[in-house]
């Protein structure tokens, strides 16, 4: 089966993340999509960022019943930080008849040469590249693995969505409803 891995740390999903998982399992050939929680990117701040428990949660509450998406905490059980070359050496070892495939954005295309064994990864795995605001790379936009797809350019973050809650702005349309409900009843991101 070929399933595509959606990474991020979802502080928290919003409608732009949803928008993205559902263009790549409806408009390529993946056959699933699995939303990964990362616990701390090695290359963001940790600080800010919700438990684990509650982001898997929220991503669950996105997810809902889909029959094609799953939500998966792997790299909550795996050392830290969370390097995407472990997390799929060990996902192939786990299960070596599936096909993985890496789902990013087009702006983390632009510092892929600074993850963890990225020329394995490279060579190893196809990479699904969505638009971000900021232009793709040259260097890698023609690699063989990488193939750049036409998902809607979504210009929401996280951080924007943070942000807002703090300003006391209501951006409940920002996030699928059970997510807002779950994020309001929780009092998260107010402080």
């Amino acid at each position: 089966m070929k399933i595509g891995l959606l990474f991020g740390s979802f502080n928290p999903i919003h409608v732009g993340h949803m928008v993205i998982a559902n263009y790549m399992l409806e408009f390529t050939d993946l056959e699933r999509l699995w939303i990964v929680v990362s616990p701390h990117n090695p290359l963001k701040e940790k600080k800010g960022l919700l438990a684990n428990n509650h982001r898997f949660a929220l991503v669950q509450e996105a997810i809902g019943d889909h029959p094609k998406m799953k939500a998966s905490k792997i790299e909550f059980n795996l050392p830290q930080p969370s390097y995407t070359i472990n997390t799929l050496t060990y996902l192939k070892e786990k299960h070596p008849k599936d096909e993985f495939v890496l789902i990013m954005g087009s702006d983390n295309l632009n510092t892929f040469h600074k993850w963890k064994n990225y020329e394995s990864i490279l060579e190893n795995y196809q990479l699904y590249i969505y638009p971000r605001p900021n232009e793709v790379g040259d260097d890698l936009k023609n690699h063989p693995n990488v193939k750049i797809t036409e998902a809607p350019l979504m210009d929401i973050s996280s951080s924007f969505i943070r942000e807002a809650i703090r300003n006391k702005k209501n951006v409940s349309h920002f996030m699928p409803e059970p997510v807002a409900r779950y994020v309001q009843e929780m009092n998260f991101y107010k402080k």
